[in-house]
């Protein structure tokens, strides 16, 4: 796996909801000829007389828009001294046939709604254009084969081809378009050995987070005989031989594992290719604490085990074999501490990532013989307070480091020594969103984009750091039309936060143009400047896009983390406020023509915006989101989210997040924006249970515009990988949002 010191991705984090304009989350609706007929409804944006105001008032919002009916019961805890109603409970049973039943007519009610919306057709028609393109992605080296992954025109999901050599046959490996006949059936990541002989890949089921482990010949094109179940966390890491890889397994719920404590079940394990996967060697026991993750990972001359025990995004602790001179004995090397540690080994030593006494992150060097004592380590890169080392990896003989500066990406080049030999000179100011190569290699490869630049590959000479641009994505789209500006809001507390603005160039800042401002602040994650074909329908209608970059995530390292995490969660949605309001004393736009949205902890953010201003945003898409944050823990994954939220169980956890939760902060009578929810049937990550309840309380309270709650089949919390999926999201999402903010 090389070295990927920074920020490895475990599929219990938020993955998909970190693109810059919520690319990642591909929910859609599969095509239903069979169409409900539509409800009786009023206009999207009703303009109300005085006596239709008076009506108004003696009617409940649930029977001017005629929603579906909705059950309250009379539900109310005591927690730490507070009663905590909860009238939408049995909304929480997924399962429950009532339940089922009411989202269905929820969901009939929405599409309804959707369907007649003006300008949706032409949307489809142009989100169709954008996301129907090639795009292809950096490719991997093993042995003398590469690997990459490529979307083709008229397909809907990526395939994995590969080559013999540089100037071999294109040849497909995996294509996932086949693998069911309603594309229900994804791939997920997958690992090559380094013989490049084969292939272990996840698949998953309507693109949850559920998985199972498959293995392929490369050169045959066969499976393996062996499926591994429980891979929901897995992420092979092949021996050198190739013969074999470590994995993580977690069981499957049932025989005392709950839902809620079963990543706390997650044990590493050994799968010798050929043997049955039901007597894989059990390498290291679970920790049976469902806040962490646990993970595995090999060196490249196969000496170096390391396995790290994540806590949240905020700590680590870290254990490796030393399997040429103590196998079998786990030695630490750190435990306990306040802070992040990536590490593995390479060319007979250890090397680690870490925000230990540097919050903007350092790269140290680890003699394995005395690993356990920080004061031990060598420092090889230095922390510096104008860059956050984003992630670092072994390329040919040297460091390559991603360094991040401001919310923009750069590429440095070390020495081992830790001396820096170059800076890669990018095209412009933007995102590395993609970098490979190997230890032993001086070929590598690097995609970089950013607002205004396309997706495109570059190959590079570790060695010489020359590079040469080898694949340059095509987009039906005239980005030269608009500018990019990076612009600063104050925050509340006078907390300075950056924000991007894409306008056209051309149109004067007079407040009349609809405006939509995507976030997400949260969980260690920077949003960086992207080729974003999401924005460019919006653009082209006359609006202006906007990305803020808030506290919560990585943008100047892990202090701006911290100050949006846990008690301190309040300064993120200060922040989204702080930008909106800078939207609108610029001129950008008006409240009146402001759309806000957000995917996962985004979409909470959405909902703790819209509901403590109301008076603000005049429309919100709010996706996949968590809404009920003292009850969030009991779902899906979220124990693992206890180190960044807190929990309802502690007191003073309570008190911060009942403060904040939307679903508790709904309040009759008052206007909020017009909302559409984006949820996902088999989203086993954020239980779909908190957008049901969430727009059951909204229908029931709010006075303002229309809220939809719209469920896609057969997704997951990435929604279905299909393109048609994302242009059915697209296309409705932005029609709704255009038809509440038109004049």
């Amino acid at each position: 796996m090389g070295l990927e010191l920074r920020r490895r991705k475990y599929l219990g984090a938020f993955e998909s909801g970190v693109s810059v304009a919520g690319c990642a989350l591909m929910l859609g609706c599969a095509g239903n000829d069979s169409r409900p007929p539509k409800p009786p409804f009023p206009p999207p944006r009703p303009t109300l007389s005085a006596s239709a105001t008076a009506l108004a008032a003696t009617t409940t919002p649930a029977q001017r828009f005629d929603y579906p009916k909705t059950r309250v019961v009379d539900v109310v805890d005591t927690l730490h001294g507070e009663r905590v109603a909860d009238p939408y409970r049995w909304l929480e049973d997924g399962a429950s046939p009532e339940v089922q039943a009411w989202a269905k007519a929820e969901n009939a009610f929405t599409r309804a709604w959707l369907d007649e919306l003006p300008e949706r057709a032409a949307l489809a028609r142009r989100f169709h254009e954008l996301y129907d393109i090639e795009r292809v992605w950096a490719p991997v080296k093993r042995g003398n084969r590469y690997f990459w992954n490529q979307k083709e025109v008229g397909r809907e999901k990526e395939v994995v081809f590969w080559r013999q050599g540089k100037n071999g046959d294109k040849k497909v490996l995996l294509d996932p378009n086949t693998w069911s006949t309603d594309g229900s059936v994804s791939l997920g990541r997958y690992r090559v050995s380094f013989d490049g002989k084969l292939v272990a890949y996840l698949v998953r089921k309507n693109n949850s987070d559920e998985a199972v482990l498959e293995i392929i010949e490369v050169a045959s094109g066969k499976k393996k005989n062996e499926v591994i179940e429980g891979a929901k966390y897995a992420d092979p890491a092949w021996n050198p031989a190739g013969t074999g890889f470590y994995y993580t397994r977690i069981p499957p719920v049932g025989g005392g594992v709950t839902v809620a404590e079963r990543p706390g079940y997650a044990e590493l394990r050994f799968h010798e290719v050929g043997d049955d996967p039901a007597h894989d060697a059990l390498v290291r026991e679970a920790t049976h604490d469902p806040k962490t993750f646990q993970a595995v990972d090999l060196s490249r001359d196969g000496r170096f085990l390391v396995a790290t025990v994540q806590h949240g995004w905020v700590s680590s602790d870290v254990y490796f074999q030393d399997l040429v001179k103590r196998p079998g004995v786990w030695q630490t090397i750190v435990e306990g501490e306040n802070a992040v540690f990536d590490i593995t080994g390479h060319d007979g030593a250890l090397f680690a990532v870490t925000n230990y006494r540097a919050p903007h992150f350092r790269v140290l060097r680890i003699d394995p013989e005395h690993a356990d004592a920080i004061a031990n380590w060598k420092e090889l890169i230095p922390e510096r307070q104008d860059t956050v080392i984003d992630r670092a990896e072994f390329m040919g003989k040297r460091i390559a480091v991603i360094t991040l500066r401001d919310a923009v990406q750069g590429i440095e080049l070390y020495e081992l020594d830790g001396k820096l030999a170059y800076e890669v000179k990018l095209p412009e100011p933007g995102t590395v969103s993609m970098f490979t190569g190997s230890e032993g290699e001086d070929e590598a490869f690097y995609r970089t984009e950013s607002f205004s630049k396309p997706p495109a590959i570059y190959e590079l000479s570790v060695k010489s750091g020359k590079s040469a641009l080898r694949y340059q994505t095509q987009v039906p789209v005239d980005a030269s039309r608009y500018v990019t500006e990076q612009l600063f809001a104050t925050s509340k507390d006078g907390t300075r936060v950056p924000y991007f603005l894409l306008r056209d160039k051309d149109k004067p800042l007079d407040g009349t143009a609809p405006a939509l401002l995507y976030g997400y602040g949260g969980f260690d994650i920077a949003l960086t400047p992207t080729f974003s074909t999401t924005a460019f329908p919006w653009l082209e209608r006359g609006g202006v896009f906007a990305i803020a970059n808030l506290r919560g995530g990585n943008e100047y390292g892990e202090a701006w983390h911290r100050a949006g995490m846990r008690h301190e969660k309040q300064h993120v949605f200060d922040d989204f406020i702080a930008v909106a309001e800078s939207l609108v004393a610029r001129g950008a736009t008006r409240s009146d023509r402001l759309v806000i949205r957000g995917e996962s902890n985004g979409g909470l953010l959405v909902g703790a915006a819209l509901t403590q201003r109301p008076d603000l945003f005049r429309v919100a898409l709010c996706g996949v989101p968590l809404l009920d944050m003292v009850r969030y823990e009991l779902f899906g994954s979220g124990k693992t989210w206890i180190e960044e939220y807190g929990s309802a169980t502690n007191a003073e956890d309570f008190r911060a997040l009942y403060a904040y939760s939307p679903y508790h902060h709904v309040k009759a009578g008052v206007a909020y924006p017009s909302v559409l929810l984006l949820s996902a049937d088999d989203d086993d990550r954020v239980d779909p249970m908190h957008a049901r309840k969430f727009a059951a309380m909204l229908q029931a309270r709010s006075s303002g515009g229309p809220v939809l709650l719209r469920i896609q089949e057969h997704a997951g919390h990435g929604g279905a990988d299909k393109i048609q999926a994302l242009v059915d999201e697209r296309a409705d999402s932005y029609a709704f949002a255009l038809s509440q903010v038109a004049h």
